[in-house]
C-alpha cells in the first residue's frame, strides 16, 4: 500500500483501543495532539472517519471500530514475530567443533543431560577437522586431541591408549601374559600403524607389528574391536564404559600417548549460551573423573 501513514497506525490503534485520545497519548508518552494529529493523517489516506469529535472526548465509528480490531490483532502478530526474533538473536546456536572419536564416544551420550538442564540452549556440532583454534573451525568452543595446544587449553579426559580386545576375543585367543604375546594376534591400527610401533618399543618389543587392517577413524576401529576382530590401541577413558561393562578388556596397564589429552579451547567473546556450555562441560569432566 503505497503511502500508506504506517507511523500513525500504532497512535490509531491506541487510540481505538482506549477509545480516548488522552489515555492513548498516556501510553504512548505522546501529547492527546499529537494522538489527534496521527489519526486524522489516518482518516485521510482511508478517507473514512474513524473518530466521531465532540465536548466529552471521541467516539468510534463503525468503521473505526472495525478497523481498530484489525490493526490490534496485526499489531500483536507483529510483536509476537519479533519477539521471536529476538529471542532467536539473543540465544543462537552454540557452536562446538570436535574431532569425531571424543563426539560420537564422549560428547554426544552427555547431549541428552545437558539438553535436560537447559533446554533454551541449541547446539551445532561440527568437525574439527585439523583446527588448532576455535576461530580455525569457525566455532565457539573445540575439542582437540594432542598435546597441550595452548595455554589457555583446558584439559577434558587424559588420552592414555592401552591394548584393547573384546571378551570374546580374550576368551578365544588368550589369555596374554607379556606384551610379546600380542604380537601372534591380529592388531588393529587407527589411522597408521605408528601407534603400535610407539607401544611396543615403549614394551621394549622392537618387532615389526603383524599388519592388520588400518582404519581411517577411530569410531570404524572400536566396532571392529568389538565384534572380535583383534586387538587396538584404545585410548581408555573413551571406552569407560564398555570396559565397565565387561564388553571390552584392557590388556595392560602400560599406556602410551601419555603426554596427549583432549583439550577444550574457548573463541573469544563467549556468548552467554556458549559460556554456559563450557561451564557445563568443565563439571561433565569433574564428573567423570
Amino acid at each position: 500500500m503505497r503511502n500508506f501513514p504506517l507511523a500513525s497506525l500504532r497512535a490509531f490503534e491506541a487510540a481505538a483501543r482506549h477509545e480516548s485520545f488522552v489515555r492513548a497519548a498516556d501510553e504512548l508518552n505522546l501529547k492527546s495532539a499529537g494522538i489527534s494529529q496521527h489519526v486524522r493523517a489516518m482518516e485521510n489516506w482511508l478517507r473514512v472517519p474513524l473518530f466521531l469529535r465532540h465536548s466529552r472526548g471521541v467516539t468510534l465509528t463503525a468503521a473505526g471500530r472495525e478497523f481498530g480490531a484489525a490493526a490490534t490483532h496485526a499489531l500483536a502478530h507483529i510483536e509476537v514475530a519479533a519477539g521471536q526474533l529476538r529471542l532467536e538473536a539473543n540465544s543462537r546456536p552454540v557452536s562446538v567443533a570436535c574431532i569425531p572419536s571424543m563426539a560420537v564416544r564422549w560428547l554426544i551420550p552427555q547431549l541428552p543431560r545437558l539438553r535436560a538442564a537447559y533446554p533454551e540452549i541449541r547446539i551445532n556440532i561440527v568437525y574439527a577437522l585439523d583446527a588448532r583454534t576455535p576461530e580455525a573451525a569457525g566455532a565457539d568452543l573445540l575439542i582437540c586431541h594432542g598435546p597441550r595446544p595452548s595455554a589457555g587449553a583446558i584439559k577434558l579426559l587424559n588420552a592414555e591408549t592401552r591394548p584393547t580386545c573384546s571378551a570374546g576375543f580374550l576368551a578365544q585367543r588368550g589369555p596374554f601374559h607379556a606384551p610379546v604375546d600380542l604380537l601372534a594376534c591380529e592388531l588393529l591400527h587407527d589411522e597408521t600403524t605408528d601407534a603400535w610401533a610407539r607401544w611396543l618399543s615403549s614394551a621394549g618389543i622392537h618387532s615389526a607389528p603383524k599388519a592388520g587392517p588400518v582404519f581411517a577413524d577411530f569410531n570404524l576401529m572400536i566396532g571392529s574391536l568389538i565384534s572380535g576382530q583383534g586387538i587396538g590401541l584404545c585410548p581408555t577413558a573413551l571406552i569407560a564404559e564398555e570396559i565397565a561393562a565387561g564388553t571390552l578388556v584392557s590388556l595392560f596397564e602400560r599406556a602410551s600417548d601419555m603426554d596427549k589429552a583432549y583439550w577444550l579451547i574457548e573463541a573469544k567473546g563467549l556468548s552467554r549460551e556458549a559460556g554456559i556450555l563450557r561451564d557445563w562441560l568443565l563439571v561433565t569432566r569433574q564428573d567423570n573423573g
